[in-house]
């Protein structure tokens, strides 16, 4: 499984300097599920895309690697 997503979510937490608890709490999820998110254990839902693409300003396309 490609984990493009979680290597761009982490990626845009530590740039923006924000940790797993308070992402989580932001989109209303759990910390465990952004780590499996990160380790590519697990594929968010639609739903919880766009809430990581609001939070970070981002799209979703972007964090589906399909644009830079």
């Amino acid at each position: 499984m490609n984990n493009y997503f979680g290597e761009k979510l982490k990626e845009l937490r530590t740039e923006k300097n924000v940790g797993q608890v308070e992402l989580a709490k932001a989109i209303n999820v759990s910390k465990g599920i952004i780590s499996l998110w990160e380790n590519g254990l697990r594929e968010p839902k639609l739903s919880n895309l766009i809430s990581v693409s609001k939070y970070f300003k981002v799209s979703i396309d972007y964090l589906a690697g399909l644009e830079e």
